[in-house]
């Protein structure tokens, strides 16, 4: 029997690691992202990037459309992307999208980056996240700290790190042509498709190694985000978490001033709750919080103030003023809409003054039924009332007492309730 060499044996166990993600599995994963680059975007990513990577997936394709984001989740899914034991591909797509700011760093990390015909890249100067301004020592701390870790990043993925540190200090922007030309991403795709195509038989570097990326006969698996991830999302849109706040502010307030009628304490609570997620997120200005405050409770004192209408004016420019500090962070993004600010504060004064005016009308108005109701209530002397006698009021007979004289038949007016007793006076007709 022919013996095989020890040295072949090696060889071709070494072929086969070499190439072993490209026979895993016949399928890519394809991540479809479009959104701010938060805690829920990381989660997403790097959650699917591991499910790829236990499932022996080809490769992952993250399609990406990001205006930038917070640094803390950036780094998260670039670290992901840098240890994946599986070929990242990141393709900024469709047209008109773009990978800024946050989103440039997560093209950079990629195994293989691509960009669509019109879309762009760049704008990656640091920002403050989280409220206030910076000193000029420690802007100059976050952008050095930036710039070191595109430059690491570019360099491992063999791109251009002079133009990524660019990118990050003069904030540059630049068409997905001309970042082929410069280095910074592999190719240019028009879909999906044309994009499996073009990395088929491409050389990457995973954190198991080199690897040969092969897509013939390959099948494309479209993973979205599932429904939890699609509502915390939604819920961590600046817009969206004011008017949540403001609904739950409102909601708490009906529901302490009105004990019992639940459905605004629990609206309100469960409103407040989802805001403060999404606050979490966000660079919140306590200074705003407070002049929304003050514009709730100015909104309440006009109903028990006669203040001709200043209050309310008051109250709504409170929170106006509030609702424009609120965010703190010159990100366009992260700001509140001028559409969402003004339809919303108009809808709560209103919903204020008229909701607790007809609260407070109510509870001014004289009771019409039970014993508190037979005050003013008319009724028919059933005896000589002298001062002491009988009343028919309210299909029932009561003892009373005036100090009128009263004759039996004659009408009278309940005056006051005292236990089993009213007392009456004369009507004069």
């Amino acid at each position: 029997m022919k013996r095989i060499p020890v040295t072949s044996i090696f060889m071709i166990l070494f072929f086969f690691g070499y190439i072993s993600p490209a026979l895993s599995t016949e399928e890519i994963m394809v991540l479809r992202f479009d959104g701010v680059i938060n805690p829920i975007a990381a989660e997403y990513m790097v959650g699917k990037i591991k499910k790829a990577t236990e499932e022996k997936d080809r490769a992952i394709i993250i399609q990406l459309d990001t205006p930038g984001g917070l640094d803390t989740s950036m780094r998260i899914i670039v670290k992901e992307i840098l240890n994946s034991r599986i070929p990242v591909v990141v393709y900024v797509a469709p047209s008109g999208s773009r990978a800024a700011s946050a989103g440039t760093f997560i093209l950079m990390a990629a195994n293989i980056a691509a960009m669509a015909p019109g879309t762009n890249i760049g704008a990656a100067h640091p920002v403050n996240m989280g409220g206030g301004k910076m000193d000029r020592t420690m802007m100059k701390k976050v952008e050095n700290d930036a710039v070191a870790y595109i430059r690491s990043i570019a360099e491992r993925m063999g791109r251009n790190a002079d133009w990524a540190e660019d990118a990050v200090r003069k904030s540059v922007s630049i068409s997905e042509k001309e970042a082929k030309e410069l280095g910074v991403i592999d190719l240019i795709a028009e879909n999906i498709d044309e994009l499996i195509q073009g990395i088929d038989g491409k050389e990457v570097k995973t954190e198991t190694g080199k690897t040969i990326i092969s897509t013939k006969g390959v099948k494309i698996r479209y993973v979205d985000m599932d429904m939890r991830q699609r509502i915390l999302s939604a819920l961590s849109n600046p817009n969206i978490a004011y008017i949540l706040m403001l609904l739950g502010m409102v909601g708490l307030y009906f529901e302490l001033s009105n004990p019992g009628l639940i459905l605004p304490g629990v609206v309100g609570g469960i409103s407040l709750i989802l805001a403060f997620y999404a606050f979490h997120t966000l660079p919140i200005n306590y200074a705003g919080l407070a002049l929304i405050l003050l514009g709730l409770i100015l909104f309440i004192a006009e109903i028990k103030v006669t203040s001709y209408g200043l209050l309310t004016v008051g109250g709504i420019i409170s929170m106006v003023l509030g609702s424009l500090m609120l965010i703190d962070t010159d990100v366009p993004y992260l700001r509140i809409s001028w559409s969402v600010i003004l339809p919303t504060v108009s809808a709560t004064a209103l919903f204020s003054v008229l909701i607790l005016g007809l609260v407070v009308k109510s509870h001014r108005t004289r009771p019409v039924s039970g014993i508190d109701g037979l005050i003013g209530a008319e009724g028919i002397a059933r005896t000589n009332i002298e001062p002491g006698g009988e009343i028919f009021i309210h299909g029932e007979i009561w003892k009373a007492e005036s100090g009128d004289m009263i004759k039996k038949g004659d009408k009278i007016i309940v005056e006051k309730i005292d236990g089993l007793k009213v007392r009456v006076r004369s009507k004069i007709t």
